[in-house]
Formats: C-alpha cells, structure tokens, sequence
C-alpha cells in the first residue's frame, strides 16, 4: 500500500491562516480519496509559513472495482423514458435484464466501475482541492486563473511504494507536480529530492525548515525561558503570540534585546501590549519589581553576528514605538493629575453608546445611579461604589487606550490612583468589566462588584428595553457574555439579591431617558423609580402611588411603562437559561432548575442554586431517587381522584380512620417530617429540608405496597386521598418534584 506525500510551496501565508488551512487540506484530499474508493490507513497535515504539507499512510494502490445495480422503466414505458434511462446508466439497450415485478416486468442495468490507479484519482483529487480552497482571503498572479492566499509556486506530490517513490502527473495553471523540494528562504542549499515524507521532513530540517508548527513553539519557548532564566528572569507567558509566532519562521532563532531605560517606568501592560501588537515580541519581567525590562524577538534566520544587528535594528524601531506609548501615557497623566478623572471621562458626553440608548455620558449616570442602590447588598460603601462607576469608563477617553482599546480598564486603575482615588475604587476601574467569559476571573471586592453587576445590568436591561435581544446564535451586544457574568458575581461572591427589584428599575430608568425630560409625566415615573426599592417591583411600586395619580396620569405611565413587567420577566427567563448553561458543567439537571424554578423566590440566583444543588443531591441518593416515583404515584392518583370527584382533597387527614399499621406509620413519618422540614426552610437549609423529605422514602412505600387507596368505605377513601395530598403538600413545599424526571 502507498503512501501519499503533497507539499503546496508558495509565498508566505498569513500565521492566523496556517492552522486552518492545514486543516482544509486534510479534510479536501482525504475526503476526496474516500469518495473515490481509495482508503488509507492515517493522515497528518502540517503548515509552515511558506508551505501546506499532507502525509497520507497505508493509502490503496487502486480503487476496488464496482457493480451498480440501476432498476429503469418498465418494458411497455414510452421509449423516451428508456432512452433517459440508457444515458444515465451508460449502457445499451441489449446489456439490460428484464425482470418481474409486481407492477409488471421492468428493466434493470448492471454497471460496472472499473477500479482506477491511485496516482490518477490523486491527481483528480489534489486539483480539485487546490481550485477550490477554502482560504479566507485569495489572490490571482499573473495572466492565469488560479486563486491562493499568496502566490504558489511549487507542488509536490509523490506517491511512495516499497520500490520507490512515483511523481503523480499533474499540472495546474502552469505548474507541474514532481518530488523537487525547496528549503528555508535564506539559509537553504537550494532544492532537493524527496523519496518518502521521512526523508522530507530530515532533509528539510537539513535545509533550514522545521515542518511542524509545535516543535517551532516548543523551541520557541524552551530557549526564550532559559535564556531569560539564566538572567535571573521571567518570561511572561503568551500562548496566543506564541503560536503566532510560530507562523512566522520556519527557523525559529530566539532574541533577547535590552528596552532602553527611559521606558521602564510605563505600566508593564502598556509596555506587553505595544511589543506584542506591534512587534510580536514576548515580554521579560524582572520578578522583584514586576517590571518589563528586555524583551524577546524570534528571527527566522541564523546570523554571522548571531543576531545583533537584527537586536539593533528591533530596539530602533521598539524605541519608537515606545516613545509614542510614553507620550500618550504622560499625557494622560498630566490631565488626570491636574484635573481629575471627572475631566478625562468628560468627552464621553459625545460618544454614542447606541443610538438608542443613548450616550456613554448617559449610561455611566445610570450605572452609577444602580451601583448606589446595589452597594448595601453587595457590602459596598454605597458613596464609593458609585463614585467607582462614575469614573470606572474614563480611560475611553484615553489617549492610550484609543491606541491600546485592549487596555480599558486596565489603564483606568492607573488614572484612578494617579488622580489620588482609593484602592477600592482604582480596583473597580480595572475590575468591572470582569469576568469576561466562563474562565475568567471574578472580582470579589465589593466596590468593584457592586459596579460590575450595575454595568452588565444596564447593558441588559437596556437592550431588552428595545428588544435587541440575542436570536440564535447571533449575539453581537453579547449579552450572554454579560448574563454569565452577573450569575458567576452572585454565586461566587455569595450575594443573595432580589434580581426583579433592579431588573425593573433599570427598566424604567431606561423608560424614563427615552421620555422628554420637559414631559410632566417624567416626574411620576421617577417617583415609581424610587418606591422600587422599597416595593421590590414595578407593578408593587405604581400601586403604591396610585391614589395620588389622576386617570390621565395612569393611562400617561401605562403607556410610557405598560409593558415593562412583561419586558422583566423575559430578560429573567433569560437568566434562568444561562444558568441552566452554567450549572450544566457542574452536573445539575435542567429538570432540577425547573423544579426550583416555581418556588419563591426564584430570582435570587444565589438561593435558587443553593436549593437545586441540594435537591441534586438528594436525587442522587437511593432513598431520593425511589421518594420520586413515591411522590408521582400519590400525585398522580389524588390528580384523578380530583378529576372524578371534582372536589379538592386539601383537608388534613385524621389517624382516627386509618385501619392499617402502614397507614399510622405513614401518619408519623408525616408529623416528624413537617417539624423538620418547615424550620430548615424557614433557615433556607435547604439540605436538611431536602434531607427530611427523602426520610420519608420507606413509609411511602410500604403505605402503597399495603394499602388500597380508593377503598369501598367512603370515608376512608377520603381519609386516605386527603394523606395523599399531605404527602404532596410536603414534597411540593421543598420543590416542585412533578417537574423533576423519573
């Protein structure tokens, strides 16, 4: 069996591309060959910056021979029908069969598929794929018509037998395939011959080209840390320019240069992110200060000089880089230092946020406005939290991060201190934003999570408030990013808060921005904003007031807000599915969310969870999982007994009827259960609640095994129906166990 080697040469390709599109070439030629009735035994692909490489194993030397069997008209069908069916099968009308059926006697082909040699179906197969690459971007050179990311030059494909090795004839746009090889731009010996893609990678490796992207960020790496680590250095980590890196040489030769000293007091995120954006360079701190004091370069050459000029050249242009970095850097300084943050953040009066919901100037007021009221709740110094959400966004406005956008926050820490701010508030400049996905860090300061919380709340409710919500897959706001974020900062930092509460007043303070401030009905709905606080939500809060409004001032709020109870409730919904996501990992069934998600109280995410997490744990035991089929079947008879009878069985039973030993045990285990039950949830022990429901397990059982529920005596009947629902009332007490699957 052969094997298959192809090496696509071309000018370089671009390092986002080159994991892609080694990828595609695997997929495309291998897929190809399968459909043609080639297998092969494994695959690998490989990209360099200068070449896509496929190494196919175990490949057959020829397609198997195929018989395809085709049923065509019946005998009597009109002759144009037959004559369709002769042209698709590629057969005559003398090499048919005809055959009985049970609609009468129809024609049948058999057509038979010749195997065909590898090399041929290769050929077919390669230029297919290299026709109709799936690159990103694409190019045409010269007069021809083929189209790649850059312009190709060479192919190489060679199909290796125990005798040796073959070219696969194949031409495409002028270029014809053959088992020549180049190597490493500058430091080849020129080209040379390959005979198997063993001697392909060694002769590469001769000429200057490691093939395989993760040995180039191997080395990359092992060299940059020794030789940092030999100057009682460290390498800051970076996987993501590491492997960008690696795409950039094909002979990864590490660097270290010196930064020149008058740049070693910027910020080190400011002196990591302009080397790394604008030179891909790793950064080297100097682990007793913290500081970034040289940096890495990875050429993609040896040197007679080993490397100094190209250092020289490198700190050049570096120092230029830098020195824009200082200048932006001392200019924000100099403002905040002798006008204060309030002056940075003032531009942001003239940015648009969206164009509905107005300015950042505008949102920020919000922010701070919920930040104020969610401070008490979090343990926050309400003046601070809402000082920190006032100036949390100036550094927007920053010199350095209209350069560096990715370092907002970041930078505000630095401006907030500066400008003589507390840790606590300089802390949330940074910290607000956070966490920005499923593995990023969560703030647990309580200024900064009083302020990240008001910020995600805002963007939600403000874009439910013009219904811009998420559809599908498409989130451009990512507004599932931002209800991630508020779940984690009340779970990780334990906050039990009342999410309807700030869900409807955010709501309305949006209402009340999208209302003209000369509209006399602006002055009732602020009133309605602050009896939230007190009332918990919007309905509750209008009620409250009512009876001092006039007909025309209720129709006026029912118009401006109407909806906005509706509007809370979904973005609530929305919550609940996020957390359905986030506990998923965490092994909590969506049945068990759903079954916590009807009690009370099921907008205080923190209570919700710690409830599902223990009834999770119950159902997890045998005594749980068994306490459920109790639970359905007692349910599930007093439901049609209801039914039949049309009467509700919500009276207490009384153990004066029972006329079995189950029956009055039952009745106990009943007693004791309620008396634990009803304080551990009282306690929102929610374990120990849980813990006495499932005690109940055995007698539930044995109360069914023994006893007939609709007995002929009426009364007892009753009495019985009426103990079922005592079990129900218990059970759905804790969680609403009908939701939960068997």
């Amino acid at each position: 069996m052969p094997d298959l080697l192809i090496e696509l040469f071309s000018e370089e390709i671009p390092a986002r591309m080159q994991t892609r599109a080694a990828e595609d070439l695997k997929a495309l030629v291998t897929n190809g060959l399968v459909e043609a009735g080639l297998t092969y035994a494994s695959a690998g692909a490989f990209a360099t910056p200068r070449r896509l490489a496929l190494s196919v194993e175990g490949l057959l030397a020829q397609s198997p021979t195929t018989v395809e069997e085709r049923k065509g008209p019946r005998v009597d069908a009109p002759e144009k029908a037959l004559e369709g069916f002769l042209r698709g099968a590629g057969v005559t009308k003398d090499a048919l069969e005809i055959r009985d059926e049970k609609k009468g006697r129809v024609y049948f082909a058999k057509i038979t598929k010749p195997g065909r040699p590898a090399a041929e179906i290769v050929a077919e197969v390669l230029e297919a794929t290299v026709r109709n690459f799936p690159w990103p971007k694409s190019m045409r050179w010269g007069a021809g018509s083929l189209r790649w990311v850059r312009p190709l030059h060479a192919i190489t494909c060679i199909l290796v037998r125990e005798d040796g090795a073959e070219v696969v004839p194949l031409e495409i746009d002028g270029i014809a395939a053959d088992n020549t090889v180049r190597g490493h731009r500058f430091m080849s010996k020129g080209s040379f011959r390959v005979t198997s893609f063993e001697d392909y990678t060694a002769k590469l490796k001769q000429n200057f080209v490691v093939l395989d992207a993760g040995e180039r960020a191997e080395h990359i790496w092992h060299d940059a840390t020794n030789q940092a680590f030999a100057q009682g250095l460290a390498l800051v980590e970076d996987r993501g320019l590491l492997d960008e890196v690696a795409g950039l040489v094909e002979w990864p030769v590490v660097l270290m240069g010196e930064i020149g000293a008058e740049f070693l007091d910027l910020p080190p995120e400011v002196l990591q992110t302009s080397m790394r954006e604008h030179q891909k360079f790793f950064s080297v701190r100097n682990p007793k200060t913290g500081r970034i004091e040289k940096f890495v370069t990875v050429a993609n050459r040896e040197t007679a000089d080993n490397g100094a000029t190209i250092l020289a050249g490198n700190r050049k242009v570096l120092s230029a880089r830098l020195s824009d970095a200082k200048f932006f850097w001392e200019n924000d300084v100099r403002m905040v230092e002798r006008a204060g943050l309030a002056a940075m953040a003032a531009p942001l009066e003239h940015v648009t946020f969206h164009n509905r919901l107005g300015s950042q100037a505008a949102r920020i007021a919000r922010i701070a406005a919920l930040a104020r009221q969610i401070a008490p709740v979090v343990g926050a110094d309400a003046d601070e939290a809402e000082l920190a959400a006032k100036v949390a966004k100036a550094d927007l406005s920053s010199e350095m991060v209209y350069e560096f956008p990715e370092l907002q926050g970041i930078m505000g820490r630095y401006y907030a201190k500066k400008a003589g701010l507390s840790d606590a508030v300089a802390d949330a400049c940074r910290d607000h934003y956070s966490p920005l996905g499923p593995s990023d860090a969560v703030p647990t300061e309580p200024v900064s999570v009083a302020v990240a919380l008001a910020d995600k709340l805002d963007t939600l409710t403000g874009f439910w408030a013009i219904d811009e919500k998420p559809t599908g897959s498409k989130d451009p706001f990512a507004l599932r990013r931002a209800a991630l974020g508020v779940i984690r900062l009340l779970l990780l930092n334990d906050v039990r808060v009342k999410l309807d509460r700030f869900i409807d007043a955010q709501l309305l303070a949006h209402k009340i921005a999208a209302v003209d401030e000369t509209d006399g009905i602006v002055d009732t709905l602020k009133e309605i904003l602050d009896e939230i606080a007190g009332h918990g939500v919007f309905g509750a809060a209008f009620d409250a007031i009512a009876d001092r409004l006039s007909d025309a001032e209720k129709s006026r709020v029912k118009d401006v807000a109407g909806g906005l109870p509706d509007v809370s409730d979904d973005l609530l919904s929305f919550f609940h599915d996020r957390l359905k996501v986030f506990l998923r990992d965490e092994g909590i069934r969506h049945d068990v969310i759903d079954a916590c998600l009807v009690m009370e109280g099921a907008d205080d995410v923190t209570l919700l969870v710690k409830r599902a997490r223990a009834l999770q744990e119950v159902l997890e035991t045998e005594d749980g999982a068994n306490l459920i089929q109790g639970f359905k079947r007692a349910n599930n008879i007093l439901t049609q007994a209801e039914e039949k009878d049309g009467v509700e069985y919500s009276f207490g039973p009384d153990i004066k009827f029972a006329e079995t030993g189950e029956e009055r045990a039952l009745f106990a285990a009943l007693d004791v259960a309620e008396t634990k039950i009803a304080p551990a949830m009282a306690e929102e022990d929610f374990a120990a609640a849980m813990a006495a429901m499932a005690v109940l397990r055995p007698a539930v059982d044995a109360f069914f095994e023994a006893v007939q529920v609709n007995a002929e005596n009426e009364v007892v009947r009753r009495n019985r129906l009426n103990l079922l629902n005592r079990i129900r009332a218990i059970c759905l007490s804790v969680a609403d166990l009908s939701r939960v699957e068997s």
